[in-house]
């Protein structure tokens, strides 16, 4: 039945439900069967939901994916009745009364959820690696590494072909990076094209955006076509867009003019594979007759990240305080880094805070100075294949060290020594690309375009490349992820069984 199953996206399932060729209840099992079959040696689902996904499959559904299983990400996608412990312990019990809206919108769409995915303590790392759950999540490419984070349970779970895609959410590279490291598609919308509430307007500042990870562009376009749109009582109305995303893939993009890059904007090491996934694809995208050129937006990185790692901090201390008010949690309830981070944030006063938010603004024009010239901007995804699992852990000097200053609050010590700076390196040198969408609210995908191996008898691992527009402009995103798909397919590529 897998092999059946697998050869499907979510487009074609759909059709072949409302075609009556199988039922929504026979879909659904195949899931749960291949979910029981990899799920265990990859962790990808935290949180199953069978006996809900049972019965919704067995009553009438309706909409654009009546009946295909999907994914709920275990952060800020929120389902009524269901614990969301957003990768922590202080939360593993708590259960929301109502629906985020955007899984309202899944649900409208006709998508039979079975379970959530796993996802890092507050999404706070590019690794899946949570203390709430007993594993970590492994990629499907080389079960030894991390499928990457925050979505990376969603991403192993499509790898894997638990589903055809899942949901995601995307606040410095959330999507994106673990597409990469999985050989999916992984789109971010613009700031504000899906909605974050009812309990948010915007997350992380309007820097975070949910969608989903794909196998296939199509599935991506016509997801979007269905949870695109603002909420009542949303912020802003970004513009809807000229036509169905699902239509505009249906038609080549225009000759584009794209600037690349595969230097770090921190001036840190990128892996010879991640420069190599960009020299493949601007060969490809020279034969699709597109004008491809070196060119960067005059972005300092460097700034660009402290003001990334300002919000960064602020927000894990509002998490971790929001989950102290629901469930009354210690400091036993949080990870040492997520606690060393939340003291950081709690050590920024509001003055700095709102001054680094505010440069945020610069950058956007540096962008749009640059999209004046350039339609997209291409890059790495990454600048460092997917690490080994366990190899980013704290070591033990560390973590005694982040211990001592916890208990004396030494937050502004940190702050005032250099080591905030140690850590923005330590922290975004693997992936220092992605953060520029986030900071400046424009659309941008990962697209898997090479593989190879790191390491001698090693396993073919997928290199993504990361392609920028500007804010609005998923259609051409989209656009040109359909003919790169066409013209180099990826589908059919499939991680070793486990």
């Amino acid at each position: 039945m897998f092999d059946e199953y697998a050869q499907h996206d979510a487009t074609a399932l759909a059709a072949l439900i409302a075609r009556r060729e199988v039922s929504a209840t026979e879909v659904l099992e195949a899931a749960l069967a291949r979910a029981a079959e990899v799920n265990p040696a990859l962790a990808a689902i935290c949180l199953p939901m069978e006996d809900i996904a049972r019965g919704r499959a067995a009553g009438p559904l309706s909409g654009p994916f009546a009946g295909v299983p999907f994914l709920l990400k275990d952060m800020a996608q929120d389902h009524a009745g269901v614990p969301s412990p957003s990768g922590s312990r202080a939360l593993r019990h708590w259960v929301p009364d109502h629906h985020s809206e955007v899984v309202r919108r899944f649900l409208d769409a006709g998508l039979v959820v079975f379970g959530k995915t796993s996802s890092p303590e507050f999404a706070l790392k590019a690794e899946t690696a949570p203390r709430v759950w007993p594993q970590p999540t492994r990629n499907p490419w080389d079960p030894a590494r991390t499928p990457g984070g925050s979505s990376g349970g969603a991403a192993a779970a499509v790898a894997a072909g638990i589903v055809p895609v899942a949901g995601a959410s995307d606040g410095g590279g959330s999507i994106r990076i673990p597409a990469a490291y999985c050989g999916l598609f992984g789109l971010r919308p613009s700031r504000g094209r899906v909605p974050n509430g009812p309990d948010e307007a915007e997350h992380w500042e309007g820097a975070s955006s949910h969608h989903v990870i794909s196998r296939s562009v199509r599935d991506s376009a016509r997801m979007l076509d269905a949870i695109a749109g603002a909420e009542h009582g949303a912020p802003f109305v970004i513009a809807p867009p000229l036509q169905s995303w699902a239509d505009a893939i249906a038609r080549p993009p225009r000759r584009l003019r794209i600037g690349f890059s595969t230097r770090s904007p921190l001036g840190t090491p990128v892996h010879a594979q991640c420069v190599a996934a960009v020299q493949c694809a601007t060969r490809l995208l020279a034969d699709l007759g597109h004008h491809v050129e070196e060119a960067a937006p005059a972005v300092d990185g460097p700034d660009l990240a402290r003001c990334y790692v300002t919000m960064y901090f602020g927000q894990t201390a509002a998490a971790m305080a929001r989950a102290r008010a629901l469930t009354g949690a210690g400091d036993d309830g949080f990870e040492l880094e997520t606690r060393i981070l939340g003291l950081l944030g709690r050590t920024v006063s509001a003055g700095e805070y709102v001054s680094r938010h505010a440069r945020w603004n610069g950058f956007s024009h540096a962008l749009a100075d640059f999209h004046r010239r350039y339609d997209l901007y291409l890059t790495p995804t990454t600048a460092q294949p997917p690490n080994r699992i366990g190899e980013l852990d704290t070591p033990p000097d560390q973590q005694r060290l982040a211990r001592l200053v916890l208990a004396l609050r030494a937050g502004r010590l940190l702050m005032l020594t250099g080591m905030v700076d140690e850590l923005v390196e330590a922290s975004l040198s693997r992936v220092p690309f992605t953060q520029l969408s986030n900071l400046t609210g424009t659309p941008s995908m990962s697209v898997p375009l090479h593989w190879a191996a790191v390491e001698e008898g090693g396993p073919a691992l997928p290199f993504g490349v990361q392609f920028v527009a500007p804010f609005g402009d998923e259609a051409t995103l989209l656009q040109l992820a359909a003919q790169l798909e066409q013209a180099a397919p990826w589908g059919g590529r499939r991680p070793p069984e486990p």
